[in-house]
């Protein structure tokens, strides 16, 4: 199977797999009224062995990487199966994960151990009570436990997402950057997206990350090369800090330009955009090994309909209700 390829020439080496859209938190700009299971929905979640054989049809088409999402991936109890279910892929050299951090002190050892290589914990806040005001539970210090967890464990980077909202946190920049002075963290700066049920949010905090660029080019930080199968962020490095700082900008002209990632939800739909309109099922492919050229073929023919941006300029988030969705 040759890699697969959009009308566009973009080459896809990262899929975003969600496995469930469970989650424990009830973040302000994801889910602040918590979980709602989807109206109508009585389907269960990807099996292990639908994952086993999704990721193994990406893998022989050129996938490198696999992101466990969700939800909280974390809330499947047969995480760690699932982790080592997409080892399996020789081809798949880098296993991350995102995480609420919730179950990361007590469980990240093990994670390592089954195969994950990277992680990726979300922390809006390091104040206490903003971080309890914006996820709507009273986790901080129990989620940065599981940050020195994860070092201890043998992790030599974590990546930290920090969603950037006008009047909230944007003015800490400072305090961020005192944080990952002396520690291995890359911290990811994300514009607030729009969704479908964000939108009076997303006028009150959305700021462009530009602001947070210029002050860091201002302080002599220096923009660093982009991997082929990394995701959209701009990394920026400093000789003065053992951290990086990475700015994910969805509304930056060109942003889709290097866009290298497709999405599977935990339904088992193949999702071209984190904002399109529809998904492809693939979930009548993944019942049997034999049907693995069919899965590909579907996958390959679907991305023929790829479009060559996003349209949330204009304010149109497709599908995506909420970030839960289909793993952000």
């Amino acid at each position: 199977m040759t890699q697969f390829t959009d009308p566009w020439e973009r080459k896809f080496y990262y899929l975003r797999l969600s496995i469930t859209d469970v989650c424990n938190f009830r973040c302000s700009y994801c889910l602040p009224d918590g979980y709602r299971p989807t109206t109508g929905n009585n389907k269960s979640f990807l099996t292990l062995d639908e994952i086993r054989r999704v990721t193994r049809a990406f893998a022989a088409a050129g996938t490198e990487k696999v992101r466990l999402t969700g939800g909280e991936p974390s809330l499947r109890r047969d995480f760690i199966d699932i982790i080592a279910a997409v080892r399996e892929n020789a081809a798949i050299k880098n296993i991350a994960m995102t995480t609420n951090g919730y179950r990361l002190a007590r469980d990240v050892a093990r994670w390592r151990e089954a195969g994950l290589t990277s992680l990726n914990v979300s922390i809006d806040s390091l104040d206490a009570n903003q971080f309890h005001a914006i996820t709507g539970q009273d986790k901080f210090h129990q989620v940065m436990a599981g940050i020195d967890a994860a070092f201890s464990a043998g992790f030599d980077k974590v990546k930290v997402n920090t969603v950037l909202m006008r009047d909230i946190n944007h003015h800490s920049l400072r305090t961020f950057l005192d944080w990952i002075r002396h520690r291995p963290i890359q911290l990811r700066f994300i514009e607030l997206m729009e969704t479908g049920e964000g939108h009076a949010l997303f006028k009150r905090h959305h700021i462009s990350g530009e602001v947070i660029r210029d002050q860091l080019i201002a302080a002599g930080w220096q923009r660093q090369e982009r991997e082929r199968s990394a995701g959209p962020a701009q990394v920026f490095a400093h000789p003065d800090y053992q951290g990086e700082i990475g700015l994910i900008m969805p509304y930056e002209k060109n942003f889709c330009a290097s866009c290298n990632r497709l999405r599977v939800s935990a339904l088992g739909k193949l999702h071209l955009c984190l904002f399109g309109d529809g998904g492809v099922p693939l979930r009548d492919l993944l019942q049997s090994d034999d049907r693995q050229t069919e899965l590909q073929e579907r996958i390959a023919h679907s991305l023929l309909q790829k479009k060559q941006t996003h349209f949330l300029h204009q304010g149109d988030t497709g599908i995506t209700q909420n970030l839960s969705f289909i793993g952000g």
